[in-house]
C-alpha cells in the first residue's frame, strides 16, 4: 500500500507546514496519459479537473518536441534564436484587436506582474482593480489581488476590488441590470484611487470569470466596463489562463466569447501542456511603454525548449480538433448534467470543457459547501478527479484535458448521478 501518511510527513519537514493538497486524503500520481491518471496504487482516475496538461497528459507529440530540443539547444534570448520568432508570430496570428507582440515568461503569475506594469507604464499611475473572488497568481505584486489571503498588512491602498458578477445572486440584484452595476462599481473604484492619488492604471479580470464561479453571462456583458475603463485612460487585462487556448470551444479566447477587445492577454498553465511557460500579448504601443519603462529580461522566458513545447501543443489542437471537440463534448456533457435530478441542484452552467453544477441547500440560495466537499470526496474514491469553486465552494468544477471525449463524459456524469442518489438532501 502506497505510504500517504509517511509522504505527507516528509512534505512537511521539507516544504514546510499548509503546502495545500487536493482531497482529505491526497492522491500520489505516478503516470498520466490523455485524460487519465494513475496512482502509486495502480488505481485509475479520469481527471475531470487538469488544465495544464491542455492536449492530454504527456502527449507523445509534445514530449517529443520538448526532448529534440532540449537535445539541441537550450539558452536564453539575449542569444538570437528563431525559436521564439516562429512561436510569436504563430501565436499573436491567433489574436484580433492588434494584440501582435509578446514577452514570454515561465508561468501565469509573471504574466500578469508584467501585464500589472504595462497598466503602470502605460498610465503613469498605480491603481489597480480586480474583482472581489479572483486568483490571478502569487508574485509579490499579483498576489495584492488575490482574494484567498489578504497581504501582510492589508491590501494595499491602491488596490480595489469590485464585487464579481453572480449567476444566482447578480450585483445590482437582477440579470438584467447586473452589467450596468459592475460598470458602476469600476467606476466608483477609478473615482476612489483617483480621489486618493494612486490614480487607475488596470482592470484584471478572467474573461471567463473562472474562480469567481463561471457564472452565465451574455456577449456583451463587459461593454459598459470596458468603456469606463477607456474614458479613464487605463488599460484592460485579460486572464486567459483558464478559458484560454480554445477550452470554451465557441473561441479560442474568452475575450471573443463576450465581445470585448483587451489591451493586454496574460496566458499559462495550459500553453506547455505542463512544460513552464507563459506569455503577455500586447498591443505595440502598450508594450513598448512597457520596454521603456522596465528594463524587462527573464532568463528562462522564451527559451527554446519552452517554445518548441508551445509549439507543439499548437500542433496538437489543430491537428485533433480540439477546439470543435470542446465545443461538442462540452454541449453534450451540459445537456447530460441537465438530466441530474437533486433537490439541491441551483444551476448547471458552462463553456465548451468548463462546466459545472451549483449546489444551494434552500430556497434562500445558501450555499451547499458541505455538501459539495462531500460529492467531491465521493467522486475521488470513484475514481473521478475533480473540484470545488465559487466564492463559497459550492460549486464542482470541472475542467478537464482537451481530449476529453462523449464517453468520457457519460463515465463523469453516470458517476455523479450514482453519488447523488446516495447523498441525502
Amino acid at each position: 500500500m502506497n505510504d500517504i501518511a509517511g509522504l505527507m510527513e516528509r512534505r512537511r519537514r521539507l516544504l514546510g507546514p499548509n503546502v495545500p493538497t487536493f482531497y482529505e486524503t491526497p492522491v500520489e500520481i505516478v503516470r498520466g496519459e490523455g485524460v487519465w491518471l494513475w496512482d502509486a496504487d495502480g488505481h485509475r482516475y479520469l481527471d475531470c479537473y487538469n488544465n495544464v496538461p491542455h492536449v492530454g497528459h504527456c502527449h507523445p507529440h509534445v514530449v517529443e518536441a520538448i526532448a529534440k530540443q532540449a537535445a539541441t539547444l537550450n539558452t536564453h534570448t539575449r542569444y538570437l534564436h528563431q525559436g521564439i520568432l516562429d512561436y510569436g508570430e504563430r501565436l499573436t496570428a491567433l489574436f484580433g484587436h492588434d494584440l501582435d507582440t509578446l514577452a514570454m515568461v515561465c508561468t501565469g503569475s509573471e504574466a500578469n506582474d508584467v501585464a500589472l506594469r504595462m497598466g503602470q507604464a502605460v498610465t503613469g499611475k498605480t491603481g489597480m482593480i480586480a474583482t472581489d473572488n479572483t486568483y490571478h497568481g502569487n508574485t509579490a505584486l499579483v498576489s495584492q489581488l488575490s482574494t484567498r489571503r489578504p497581504p501582510i498588512g492589508g491590501y494595499p491602498p491602491n488596490v480595489r476590488r469590485v464585487p464579481a458578477p453572480d449567476s444566482l445572486r447578480p450585483v445590482g440584484g437582477g440579470q438584467e441590470v447586473q452589467a450596468q452595476a459592475f460598470a458602476q462599481n469600476v467606476a466608483r473604484a477609478i473615482d476612489e484611487l483617483e480621489a486618493e492619488g494612486h490614480g487607475f492604471a488596470s482592470l484584471t479580470i478572467c474573461p471567463f470569470f473562472a474562480n469567481e464561479g463561471f457564472p452565465v453571462l451574455e456577449p456583451g456583458f463587459l461593454d459598459p466596463t470596458v468603456e469606463v475603463v477607456r474614458r479613464a485612460g487605463g488599460i484592460v487585462i485579460a486572464d486567459e489562463v483558464q478559458p484560454g487556448f480554445g477550452r470554451i470551444g465557441s473561441h479560442f479566447w474568452g475575450h471573443e466569447r463576450l465581445g470585448f477587445a483587451p489591451d493586454v492577454v496574460t496566458l499559462g498553465k495550459p500553453m506547455g501542456n505542463g512544460h513552464p511557460v507563459g506569455a503577455v500579448v500586447a498591443r505595440p504601443e502598450v508594450m513598448a511603454a512597457f520596454r521603456q519603462a522596465f528594463g524587462y529580461f527573464n532568463t528562462f522566458g522564451g527559451n527554446p525548449v519552452s517554445c518548441a513545447a508551445a509549439n507543439a501543443v499548437l500542433d496538437v489542437i489543430e491537428t485533433e480538433r480540439l477546439v470543435e471537440n470542446a465545443h461538442d463534448t462540452g454541449q453534450y456533457a451540459l445537456a447530460r448534467l441537465g438530466e441530474l435530478s437533486h433537490p439541491m441542484i441551483a444551476e448547471v452552467r458552462g463553456a465548451g470543457l468548463f462546466f459545472g453544477v451549483e449546489f444551494v441547500t434552500d430556497a434562500q440560495l445558501t450555499p451547499a459547501t458541505e455538501f459539495v466537499e462531500t460529492v467531491v470526496e465521493a467522486m475521488k474514491a470513484r475514481g473521478i478527479l475533480l473540484n470545488k469553486i465559487g466564492r463559497a465552494g459550492n460549486t464542482l468544477k470541472i475542467r478537464p484535458p482537451m481530449p476529453f471525449s462523449r464517453e468520457h463524459a457519460d463515465l463523469l456524469v453516470d458517476t455523479l448521478a450514482e453519488v447523488l442518489e446516495t447523498l441525502p438532501a
